[in-house]
């Protein structure tokens, strides 16, 4: 699970959030903006709001917290907490936010079956390293260091347990980033906004209608699978078109612990749940578990649900997706 960026185009002037919202107010509001720099792209927080200093006083905010959410759990900036664990196999004094994240996983991988691991890392740099597929025996050598069971974390310190072993919180830190930044800008009295850090949240509406968002096709960058409206809910999709190994798409950045390879089956996953933590990690698990075991699994989760592509081009949507 290297970093991904969530490709889902948003249509500003779109996304439902609670039912008290008033449509009208919403119209009315001026619309304020902001944007930074935060998991390798640009984030960015559209706000309507009737004070402009408050709305960018929240955006600021808001913006500062994914931002903190990086900075704890980057792979590549030697000052993270993720790069050091790495580095050391222990860290000392770890941060409350890194630990919500990482019992998240484990709760999360326990629920999948191992399907989501954050200890694939040493898979993806044998991959990277290779610029391509690496030898079989790099593989299981990668694949031996897989086991989200030794990832050992308290309050006062995280340790790897395996010699070599190394994590990755790319599956899940955008996602509770947007949980972050929707919290902030709630703080500040905003009532009506959209917050993407490559995965979306929002709250309220933003021009009378509720929040769209297209979903891009897996097969065509610039053509959409679908369009959801969402509910107030948080949004994440992930796909074998970001960061590919290959050019035929077989091997990506998302990897399937059991096999030290990606899986075979889906194209895309997009992935509706009630927080942002939630809809990231399902998007990736989901990937590895595949169309009918994803859906069975969602049928029992409440407030999840989906739209799986195959990359025969099957489609395939729970009963509750919001489809525009």
């Amino acid at each position: 699970m290297m970093h991904r960026r969530t490709f889902i185009a948003a249509t500003l002037g779109s996304m439902a959030g609670a039912t008290t919202v008033d449509a009208a107010e919403a119209d009315q509001l001026p619309l304020h903006s902001g944007a930074a720099l935060a998991f390798g792209t640009t984030i960015s927080i559209a706000v309507r709001h009737a004070d402009p200093e408050t709305a960018q006083q929240g955006i600021a905010a808001a913006l500062g917290e994914a931002r903190r959410v990086d900075a704890l759990m980057s792979l590549h900036q030697p000052p993270s907490q993720v790069f050091r664990l790495n580095r050391d196999k222990v860290l000392h004094g770890p941060d409350r936010h890194l630990l919500t994240v990482l019992e998240h996983a484990r709760t999360l991988s326990r629920l999948t079956q191992g399907a989501f691991d954050v200890t694939v890392q040493p898979l993806w740099r044998a991959f990277d390293a290779a610029r391509g597929v690496p030898p079989e025996s790099e593989r299981r050598r990668a694949r031996r260091l897989v086991g989200w069971t030794q990832v050992q974390a308290g309050l006062d310190r995280v340790v790897l347990a395996r010699p070599g072993m190394a994590i990755t919180l790319n599956g899940l830190a955008q996602g509770y980033a947007t949980d972050l930044a929707l919290a902030a800008l709630r703080r500040h009295g905003i009532r009506h906004a959209l917050v993407d850090t490559g995965e979306y949240g929002a709250l309220g509406r933003a021009d009378g209608r509720p929040w769209r968002l297209g979903i891009r096709d897996p097969r065509h960058e610039d053509a959409l699978a679908a369009s959801v409206v969402l509910d107030g809910r948080c949004i994440a999709t992930s796909g074998d078109y970001a960061s590919a190994f290959t050019s035929d798409l077989r091997h990506h950045h998302i990897f399937d612990p059991a096999s030290g390879d990606s899986p075979t089956e889906l194209a895309s996953v997009t992935v509706l749940a009630p927080t942002g933590l939630e809809a990231d990690g399902l998007s990736t698990a989901f990937m590895v578990m595949g169309a009918r075991r994803s859906h069975a699994l969602a049928a029992h989760l409440q407030g999840v649900d989906l739209l799986t592509i195959g990359k025969d081009g099957a489609r395939w949507k729970s009963s509750g997706f919001p489809a525009a």
